[in-house]
């Protein structure tokens, strides 16, 4: 009887004779990691996602969902997925400021443009609401989808080193099941591994910054809260206590993960001092003392500690391997910047890498990724750490010469007289400041990139900022800035947005009813990864007319729009000759993507991936019509936060 096994049904990476088993390797299932796989399958191309652990993760960790990030989701056809099973953004905010739940308010925050003042701003900004999802229910979505598109997902596959080439990777890997060590050929090594990368270690990237300068402790845990905060519905409240008043922060946290009966509680530690008294006992005391009420039934899920990082690498890659996500800026979830800025490291580099692969772009269009998104993460670092400290003002009321500072900071706070007038007046300005972390439009969507990938308008001149840069949008078609969300009306008679027609794994040519001269050009050149809009035709009328106030060009000018729906060159002027529009067109491509550069057999007959390109269903409908069902059953997942 022979001992052999037999022939396996499945072959993951069939010899396509490219001398490599795979064209990508994702390291890391993260949010980071998720989008990469996502992408690059949709995109056609050969994806090994492989992470060491079991399943996604264990505990809630980031949550929000800003709208740059939705943008990325809607972009891959997954924004509904992930709206049926997010808190909903008219849930996600006022953030209170109070001495305990049952206890008294004092301050409250209408974030995450919730508030009628800043309501129409988010709106006007993008198709797409903000939403809380929790990263154990984000990334089976982003894993579902990968793998339905063509990517090999694999668990208990742990990442151990790589050797590279001027053709390749080989990376090693061990079977955490069997031990079991085994390598694979690659083209690109993408290290999404988080905070601790190994792969950024072993790259020896150069990083700014400290590690572990503050300590946090979080615990998960189950209780019915509704009583307290269904009526005045967010996601994150701050509370006043002189029992959790350590730290930068100075509050302790209560937030919300399943609306109303699954919570994790916050509060800052002293690390000179150690690892603080996690017991049961201890725990039970605290939220009892941050809800405010003594007899509450609590049921303890997990406990964790995480600390407080503020650094970010000043390059992305060596050669053919690239890290991105927390990776490469690790800072605290204050603004909640870390999951969404890791997305959005994914999707810009996820379509340069295809291109490369496909032999739509030479080599040199990877450079642009360590120049587009270094300048985005040390600024969100700043961020994220400048918004812990922005909390000392909130707390300047307290009495800090008494055996009580908050009880008896609110006698204080509540007098009837002037220093009662002037710390009120204090505190309210210090709230205002708050809107630097909680509707910081302009943070989260007016990246600005500059790399050879954008090609600048020399007729702009310097941009300037009507209001505040970091709390407001200012949308614009300068090129390195994402293209402006506006309302068109699709062959259907729905809704879309400017954001719909464009991207999908493509680069655009965007123009007018009068830029007959630019569709005339695209379409001699015949490029398979580059599409013509002319807005005003059929599929992009523009009835309202918000996207004639928005183009800033001429109606016969142009964009270059990538498939990250960041612009990479206009023509603000009119163009009637055919001929120029051509020569135009050719040198923003070639320049673009390094298309003058590549290796033009690289683009054969015979693709070099092996899975088909997926089309996607584009929602086609505003933010105010798509589902919010939450009845579906989510998995009993835990911990942490963004």
């Amino acid at each position: 009887m022979s001992n052999s096994h037999p022939a396996p049904a499945f072959v993951p990476f069939p010899d396509d004779g490219s001398g490599y088993d795979t064209d990508v390797v994702v390291v890391g299932l993260g949010p980071a990691g998720g989008i990469a796989a996502v992408a690059l399958a949709t995109y056609g191309v050969r994806v090994h996602a492989v992470t060491m652990f079991p399943w996604v993760a264990n505990s809630p960790r980031a949550h929000i969902t800003n709208q740059r990030a939705a943008e990325v989701l809607r972009d891959l056809g997954l924004e509904s997925d992930a709206r049926k099973q997010a808190t909903p953004w008219d849930q996600m905010g006022d953030t209170m400021f109070t001495t305990s739940l049952a206890g008294e308010e004092i301050l409250r925050l209408q974030t995450w443009g919730t508030g009628e003042h800043r309501m129409g701003d988010y709106l006007q900004g993008s198709p797409c609401a903000m939403l809380d999802l929790p990263q154990p229910l984000m990334e089976p979505i982003l894993i579902n989808k990968a793998a339905a598109r063509g990517a090999i997902v694999s668990f208990n596959t742990e990442y151990l080193d790589h050797d590279q080439d001027e053709l390749g990777v080989t990376v090693r890997f061990r079977d955490v099941r069997t031990g079991e060590i085994f390598t694979q050929r690659a083209r690109y090594l993408l290290g999404f591994d988080g905070a601790r990368s190994r792969i950024a270690e072993q790259l020896d990237l150069p990083f700014e910054g400290e590690l572990a300068r503050a300590g946090t402790a979080y615990i998960l845990f189950n209780a019915d809260l509704s009583r307290y905060v269904e009526h005045r519905p967010s996601i994150l409240h701050w509370i006043f206590n002189s029992k959790a008043g350590f730290g930068e922060i100075g509050m302790g946290l209560l937030r919300a993960i399943k609306p109303w009966h699954q919570w994790i509680a916050g509060w800052g530690f002293d690390m000179a001092a150690g690892e603080p008294d996690l017991g049961d006992e201890k725990v039970t005391a605290q939220i009892r003392t941050l809800v405010g009420d003594p007899n509450l039934e609590i049921e303890i899920v997990t406990k964790s500690l995480w600390f407080v990082n503020q650094q970010y690498a000043t390059n992305y890659s060596r050669s053919r391997v690239f890290c991105g996500g927390d990776a490469v800026h690790r800072h605290p979830p204050s603004s909640g910047l870390g999951s969404n800025t890791s997305m959005q490291d994914a999707f810009n580099l996820a379509w340069k890498i295809a291109y490369c692969i496909k032999g739509y772009a030479g080599e040199a269009l990877l450079e642009s990724y360590t120049d587009e998104r270094v300048p985005v993460g040390k600024q969100v670092v700043a961020r994220a750490n400048q918004s812990r400290k922005d909390y000392a003002a909130l707390r300047e009321w307290f009495d800090h010469d008494s055996d009580d500072p908050v009880k008896h900071g609110l006698v204080k706070l509540n007098e009837p007289s002037p220093e009662g007038v002037e710390l009120r007046e204090r505190l309210y300005k210090a709230l205002d400041h708050k809107n630097t972390e909680f509707n910081a439009h302009g943070v989260e969507l007016d990246q600005r990139y500059t790399s050879t990938a954008v090609i600048p308008d020399p007729t702009a001149g310097e941009e300037e900022f009507a209001r505040h840069r970091e709390v407001y949008h200012h949308a614009t078609t300068r090129p390195g800035a994402k293209i402006p969300h506006a309302w068109l009306v699709g062959t259907d008679g729905r809704r879309v947005s400017t954001l719909d027609v464009t991207g999908k794994g493509q680069m655009t040519l965007l123009t007018g009813i009068g830029g007959q001269a630019w569709a005339t050009a695209a379409a001699k050149l015949d490029l398979p990864f580059l599409r013509t809009v002319v807005v005003g035709t059929e599929g992009a009328l523009d009835p309202y007319g918000y996207w004639q106030t928005k183009r800033e060009i001429h109606e016969a000018g142009a964009l270059l729009v990538r498939p990250d729906g960041y612009i990479a060159w206009r023509q603000p002027d009119a163009v009637w000759n055919d001929t120029d529009a051509l020569h135009q067109l050719q040198d923003a491509l070639g320049a673009v993507l390094d298309r003058r550069n590549r290796d033009e057999s690289a683009t054969s007959t015979s693709p070099q991936y092996s899975t088909r390109a997926v089309q996607i269903p584009v929602p086609q409908a505003s933010p105010a019509d798509q589902p919010t069902d939450q009845t579906a059953d989510h998995p009993d997942l835990e911990e942490n936060h963004e």
